[in-house]
């Protein structure tokens, strides 16, 4: 991540969501689109499983697909760098990780610096990683929630765009506090790809301005 100042761009943008899964953020951003919330359209949904549901519900939305198996490739950059020659194809301005089970390389992060969002059920810098949710409840917090970033090769260390706080009740589960964060998740990132297109986000440093 560089420390010179990085400004969204204003206009009607391309995005390409990446899944592993199911992948409900991918449409709580689609939905937001559809409403006209969002200068956008999904221009592609990926995954490295050519099974995963979520690529069943693009098509089932009329939204184009396409998916490489990582084990084709001779390691986690050859991947990368077939991805991102996916991308360049299709002109791809921001890609959204939608519940991407792989974690990417300093390759697609450097040729999407700035570009590349995702979505964390955590608020960071608090609870990186994997199993945020039980992390929270053994820990005793009073409060949690969720943390829409930009992609760094640090894991979960991006600047910050926007967040949700949710309480973590005393009686909380694994299972009942992603609940509640998953219903502010798809909040959240539908919000923070609005800005992007609005041009309203500016990345100075490791801290994100959001613009009038």
């Amino acid at each position: 991540m560089t420390e010179t100042s990085y400004r969204s761009p204003k206009k009607r943008g391309r995005i390409a969501v990446f899944l592993s899964g199911r992948g409900s953020n991918f449409i709580s951003i689609h939905d937001a689109i559809l409403r006209g919330d969002i200068d956008a359209d999904i221009a592609v949904v990926f995954s490295n499983r050519r099974n995963a549901p979520g690529l069943a519900v693009a098509l089932d939305r009329n939204l184009e697909t396409a998916s490489l198996n990582h084990k084709d490739f001779e390691g986690r950059e050859a991947f990368d760098a077939a991805v991102v020659k996916e991308l360049e194809a299709r002109d791809i301005d921001l890609i959204c990780l939608a519940g991407y089970m792989r974690i990417l390389t300093p390759l697609i992060c450097r040729a999407f610096e700035n570009r590349l969002m995702n979505i964390h059920p955590a608020l960071l810098p608090s609870f990186p990683g994997l199993h945020v949710q039980q992390m929270a409840v053994d820990w005793g917090v009073r409060f949690s929630g969720a943390t829409v970033h930009f992609v760094v090769p640090d894991v979960d260390m991006g600047p910050i765009i926007t967040q949700a706080v949710v309480p973590v009740l005393q009686d909380d589960t694994e299972e009942t506090l992603s609940a509640r964060i998953l219903i502010e998740e798809h909040k959240i990132y539908p919000e923070a790809v609005r800005l992007y297109f609005e041009g309203r986000l500016e990345v100075r440093g490791r801290r994100v301005f959001i613009l009038d």
